[in-house]
């Protein structure tokens, strides 16, 4: 889990000129925000929001923004359990839940994509994102969102050459296996649609944040490749071919470039 600084932008009243740029916008900015990222929740919320709140308590300043890079396992009950491609030993309801019933609240607010470990049962009933729970927030298949003057992309799901290029058909009530292992692989309309995102300053880019849970391929050129490597030998083949991850996602990384 990490956290990233970045300035927020205060609210714009009725009155506000539509016609002001983002980077004049970004001028306005009145103070730093913090924004933690976690990688796979694992409907671990309770944990990771203990976490949080410890950090907070340690360096002294509040988190304003959450983002899960997916594995978030939005399970709401027994049921959905069922519509999860995982392992029977590593179906639990975890605590996810009690945020779903309104048991709990989540102290911060938090936007997710999904990844290959979901109940694709009920992410499916937002393919275009929506709230999952109060404070809690599925980007959907592909979308995007502002918050705090930042521009934020999501790319749900990962890449599976063979559903690639096909539409999203998979509907429930998920009984076929295949439909709720599909129903989490990345489709080319999707890519196609962040793709077309525009910035209204040239200066500005058009995403200020992509969110992914595949690995774009070829990211690893920007880190520690052998550290990669002493931990999970088994990708140097992969590595060499350039086989690990969504060949498409990289491209989002340059959109507007």
């Amino acid at each position: 889990m990490s956290a990233l600084s970045e300035e927020q932008q205060p609210s714009t009243s009725a009155s506000s000129n539509s016609a002001v740029t983002e980077s004049t916008k970004r001028q306005k900015l009145s103070r730093k925000i913090h924004i933690a990222v976690a990688g796979c929740s694992h409907g671990e919320m309770d944990k990771i929001y203990a976490t949080l709140a410890e950090i907070e308590r340690r360096e002294g300043y509040k988190f304003d923004l959450l983002i899960s890079c997916g594995d978030y396992e939005a399970v709401r009950n027994c049921g959905d359990l069922k519509h999860m491609h995982v392992p029977e030993k590593y179906r639990h309801l975890q605590s996810f839940h009690r945020y779903y019933s309104g048991e709990s609240e989540a102290p911060i607010l938090t936007i997710f994509v999904g990844g290959n470990h979901e109940a694709s049962g009920y992410l499916q009933e937002l393919p275009y994102g929506g709230w999952v729970a109060p404070k809690i927030y599925y980007l959907g298949h592909a979308s995007v969102v502002q918050f705090a003057g930042l521009r934020i992309a999501g790319l749900s799901g990962i890449f599976n050459k063979n559903d690639y290029n096909m539409g999203h058909w998979e509907r429930p009530p998920f009984t076929d296996h295949g439909a709720i292992v599909s129903a989490y692989h990345v489709r080319s309309v999707d890519v196609f649609r962040l793709k077309q995102l525009k910035s209204t300053d040239p200066n500005e880019p058009p995403i200020d944040i992509m969110v992914t849970h595949d690995w774009p391929a070829g990211i690893t050129d920007y880190g520690d490749v052998k550290q990669l490597l002493r931990l999970k030998p088994y990708f140097e083949d992969d590595l060499k071919k350039n086989a690990i991850g969504n060949p498409a996602s990289m491209t989002l990384l340059h959109v507007g470039a």
